[in-house]
């Protein structure tokens, strides 16, 4: 965790509101543009992106935050995004046909299949040259740019986009067996994960 990380968890923590409403200011546009890449509607990104930061607020004594906090708060706010759209899928889900979402809803044999292949994804990534994995770690988990990566790593982007081809090379062949579902895991992976 960064020293900036660090302070901005132990300003929230000691309950400085002024503090809060900085961070507000400063990161609120990126949370809207992160949750309006799912919902598309301004008003409802609006709405979504002030429940992040009350979020932030009233979990501030839990955080637990392992890498940069603008890393944290994008992550929230595409897991609110998200959340909001499952919510509204499961409702329009049970007004349709309740008994289809109850089978949905309780698929053993699809969290198996989900379980086994986060499995197999976590392995495949630890398989990765050291340097190649930590380039798709940044990407993939930190979602930072490849510029952002070539400066933090201080290399070439050609380097990065190097490295992120081959990454992805190696994945898709040990992923072989489930390359169907293996785009639409790794996007679920990065969430859940």
């Amino acid at each position: 965790m960064s020293d900036e990380t660090k302070d901005i968890l132990s300003r929230l923590q000691s309950d400085d509101a002024a503090f809060m409403k900085d961070l507000f200011q400063d990161h609120y546009l990126m949370v809207c543009k992160t949750i309006y890449r799912f919902v598309s509607d301004h008003s409802l990104t609006e709405d979504l992106a002030q429940e992040v930061f009350i979020r932030l607020w009233q979990k501030r004594y839990e955080l637990n935050i392992t890498h940069s906090f603008v890393a944290y708060l994008r992550r929230m706010a595409v897991n609110e995004a998200l959340g909001h759209i499952r919510k509204n899928k499961r409702s329009r889900t049970d007004e349709l046909d309740p008994a289809l979402h109850d089978g949905m809803e309780n698929g053993t044999e699809d969290q198996f299949f989900h379980g086994e292949l986060k499995d197999r994804v976590t392995i495949a990534i630890n398989t990765l040259p050291p340097r190649c994995k930590a380039i798709f770690q940044l990407s993939r988990f930190e979602e930072m740019t490849y510029k952002e990566i070539a400066e933090k790593m201080d290399i070439s982007i050609k380097t990065v986009e190097n490295q992120m081809g081959k990454a992805l090379k190696i994945l898709r062949e040990k992923l072989k067996g489930y390359l169907v579902v293996f785009h639409v895991f790794c996007f679920s992976f990065l969430i859940f994960a």
